[in-house]
């Protein structure tokens, strides 16, 4: 997601590796409205706190939920016309809860589903 956000060509990220169905069409989606924007994000996003909600290993497809903090305090958003910081709302949240499921594809575990929530961490 950081080299997506970062990229206004959208071009350097590999998202399809890591992301798959909803959470993949959502995440391009919204790059690219970013970016419509003349905006991009620089610095660095982390997930603390990671903790398995649901497992489904039965399934033809295995899949787990999971609930993490999603830290963007250290994300920046720019605009790339001026170079200088977007201003941003001053009440946003930069550290919330997040659900995501995951499912494991052939190739490894991919993110399906990721929605960020109101609720700070």
């Amino acid at each position: 997601m950081e080299k997506l956000y970062a990229d206004s060509s959208g071009k350097s990220a590999n998202l399809k590796s890591f992301a798959a169905s909803q959470a993949l069409s959502s995440a391009e989606a919204d790059a690219k409205s970013t970016h419509a924007r003349k905006l991009i994000h620089t610095g660095e996003v982390s997930v603390g706190s990671p903790t398995v909600t649901k497992l489904n290993m039965d399934r033809k497809i295995p899949n787990a939920s999971l609930s993490s903090c999603l830290d963007i305090s250290r994300w920046n958003v720019i605009n790339v016309e001026t170079k200088k910081p977007a201003d941003l709302p001053a009440d946003r949240l930069t550290k919330f809860v997040v659900s995501t499921t995951v499912e494991r594809w052939p190739d490894g575990w991919k993110v399906v589903r990721d929605e960020p929530t109101d609720k700070a961490c």
